[in-house]
């Protein structure tokens, strides 16, 4: 088929050379003939007026051009491939699809492993490709500009109903403390905690979060002396100094549990913070998304 004088096939070639990097690799992934590629990428740099990749040592580079085109590329090939399989029966192993989910680095901590180990078991071909974002409302424009099939994060702060979300689970607020600290000789008091220098871990970069809005709320402030991005160091700082950390329990259990470091329960009342799953409508009836769907809600119910 032509569109604009293009061969649309030249278009998954395409997509097969960024992806890969490699004449014969993209080959390979695009079920064609190493000759028939390297044709393909001379009817594409002559089609767009634009050299596409440069060879180097580390294999072939994306031109500026190239990595324009690639964003809708890629986005209008995996629209292309959820409209061709919204009829059709959906076989996880057999598939070749690639997914791309997008998710803050916590939800990379705690789910993307499990997540994974039931992708390579159900549907050993499928790649997932994962984007991470900071803003919560931007995972929405992500959605919507089909940048990302998926998203598992905090809900936004406004209700779009051509977003679909289902919770998956929620998780609640530690402290974390050096074992000889006053907080875990005498007890974990507010008092204590006011007394105590703090790191606040904010992927968006703010200066003030949950904690600080609840003391805020009682009149009360803490003396913040460290803002870190993401949990990276996190108990190592609070190891080797006298601060103290309040954060998500579940990134602690299963990355950074330290044997000199304790978890304490919050000398406030602080909410759970609920974790959903997103998808835009467009893709709600695709049966392969459907499946990777059901299959985060399975891993997150074995994990609850």
């Amino acid at each position: 088929m032509d569109f604009k004088g293009l061969d649309l096939n030249l278009l998954v070639a395409f997509d097969a050379l960024m992806e890969e990097r490699n004449v014969t690799r993209a080959a390979i992934k695009a079920a064609v003939s190493q000759p028939a590629m390297s044709a393909a990428l001379s009817r594409l740099r002559t089609h767009f007026a634009d050299p596409l990749f440069i060879r180097s040592a580390s294999g072939l580079q994306p031109t500026v051009r190239a990595k324009e085109i690639g964003q809708h590329v890629s986005r209008a090939l995996s629209e292309l491939s959820n409209l061709l399989a919204n009829g059709e029966a959906f076989f996880p192993q057999h598939s070749s699809l690639s997914f791309t989910l997008g998710m803050p680095e916590y939800a990379l901590m705690v789910l993307l492993p499990s997540i994974m180990k039931a992708v390579n078991l159900q549907a050993p071909g499928v790649t997932i490709h994962v984007r991470t974002f900071i803003d919560r409302d931007e995972s929405v424009a992500m959605l919507d500009s089909g940048k990302i099939d998926l998203v598992i994060g905090i809900a936004p702060t406004q209700t779009e109903s051509r977003i679909f979300s289902r919770p998956l689970f929620s998780d609640e607020f530690v402290t974390l403390v050096r074992r000889d600290s006053e907080a875990v000789r005498n007890g974990m008091t507010l008092e204590t905690y006011l007394a105590m220098r703090h790191v606040l871990v904010s992927p968006e970069g703010h200066h003030f979060g949950l904690v600080d809005e609840r003391l805020k709320e009682l009149g009360l402030s803490r003396e913040l002396r460290l803002t870190l991005p993401t949990m990276f160091a996190v108990t190592e700082i609070v190891k080797h100094t006298d601060f103290v950390a309040t954060v998500l329990k579940r990134s602690v259990l299963l990355n950074y549990l330290d044997e000199d470091i304790l978890m304490l329960q919050p000398p406030l009342s602080l909410p759970e913070i609920q974790f959903h799953l997103f998808w835009h409508r467009r893709s709600n009836e695709s049966h392969a998304q459907q499946w990777l769907r059901k299959l985060i809600c399975a891993q997150c119910n074995e994990s609850s």
